[in-house]
Formats: C-alpha cells, structure tokens, sequence
C-alpha cells in the first residue's frame, strides 16, 4: 500500500501476492514499510495506480519497480475494502496474485527492504496482509487441483519428477510418484518431446512439455477477453 488513486474520500490501491519456488519450499517476497501507518513492517509489494492505466498494467509495473520482476502468471485475486483495515482513511486494495520461475526470482532485488519468506511461516504483516496471502495460499492450491498453473513454475519442457516436485512443493505434501504419472498423463494437459535428459546412471527421464494451445487456467468469459486484449495491443 504507498501512494494511489483518490476518490470521494476513497483510496484506491494494487498490491501483488508473489509466489516463486525456493530450496524449501513456496515463498513470497516482502517489502518493509518506510512510513506510517505500520512504518517498519512487512507488507506485500504495492504502489500507485496512474489514472489512465488498466488495473493488470499496474499491478505488473509496481511489481517490476519494487522487486525487478516479472511474472510468467498474474492475475486478480480479489478487492479487500473492510472500513478499518486502514488506520484514519479508507482504502481499497485491488490485489492480484503472480507465478514466477526460480531463475527469475533470484532477479528479485533483495536487502534491507525488500527479502523472501516461506509463504507458511511469515510474520504478523501490516495492514490486512497475512489474510491476503492466506487467500492467495488457498487460491493458488485450489487450482493446482484442476488447472495446468505449475507450468508457470516451470521452463518449456521439464520431466515428471519436476512436475510432481512443484505440485508437492505448493500442495505441501508428497504425492505418489505412479499415482501422479498415472494422473497427469491422463489429463491430456501435457505433450511427450522425444528428448530425454542423459548423464545419469539410470534409465534418462523424457521431457514433456504443456499442451499450449490450453489456457494455464480456465476463467471462462474472462479468457476471451484477455485473449482480444493481446490482440489489439
């Protein structure tokens, strides 16, 4: 939450729940507050809102400009507007939650002001945070139930063990290795490359890569929009 559009009393803010795999596990970075109200605590990444500019825009930008980066999934995650969540004005957060790889959260600007926590372990956040990235939390392992989102974790091909460590990492619990194959090869959602990787000892694992003619998620009316959004711009 930093400076942002006014209305009628009423103030208008974007914020970004970020989520990246690290060597233990989901994590999020946090920004530290410079000023009051909360001056010194963590807060999720957030910044103006340009009266001319589409609410997805600002979300991106405010995300490259407060941590350098960029997202491979971004979308709405929910408006949170309680009348008291901000002391002495009201304020609304349009937030939106966002999938990187690990190559590209270790491009995350970190220091005094800016550092990652695991997503289950984080402090008492300014403002109504811990909810958020609660809602965010459940959101995201809802839909890796159902949806292809662990692409948005992974590179263009990747193995089956890749694929099952991502969904163990955001499900937070281990997964049958042949139960997982066994499903996901069932799903359609994934193609057979004739690559395989070799140096090991043991029989090379054949890459597979996303059938991308499948949107990562299906958010129904919405997908047709964003896909004539792309077309135009």
């Amino acid at each position: 939450m930093t400076t942002a559009v006014t209305t009628n009393e009423v103030t208008l803010a974007v914020s970004t729940v970020i989520f990246a795999l690290g060597p233990e596990g989901l994590r999020i970075p946090l920004v530290r507050r410079i000023r009051q109200p909360f001056e010194g605590q963590w807060a999720l990444p957030g910044g103006p809102i340009e009266t001319r500019e589409p609410l997805e825009a600002a979300a991106g930008r405010n995300l490259l400009e407060t941590t350098n980066l960029r997202s491979t999934y971004l979308e709405q995650l929910y408006c949170f507007g309680d009348v008291d969540r901000a002391p002495g004005e009201r304020v609304v957060s349009v937030v939106y939650w966002a999938l990187v790889r690990s190559d590209e959260a270790e491009l995350a600007v970190e220091g005094e002001n800016v550092r990652w926590f695991s997503a289950d372990d984080l402090p008492p956040l300014a403002f109504d945070h811990n909810v958020i990235v609660d809602y965010a939390l459940w959101r995201l392992r809802t839909k890796m139930e159902y949806s292809q989102i662990a692409h948005a974790f992974l590179g263009e091909t990747f193995t089956l063990a890749e694929l099952r460590r991502v969904h163990e990492a955001v499900l937070g619990r281990p997964l049958d290795p042949a139960n997982f194959r066994r499903q996901v090869e069932a799903s359609d959602a994934i193609i057979a490359t004739e690559q395989h990787i070799t140096g090991g000892r043991h029989r090379p694992p054949r890459l597979y890569r996303y059938d991308t003619s499948v949107a990562l998620t299906d958010n129904g009316p919405l997908n047709k929009k964003s896909e004539a959004r792309r077309v135009v711009s």
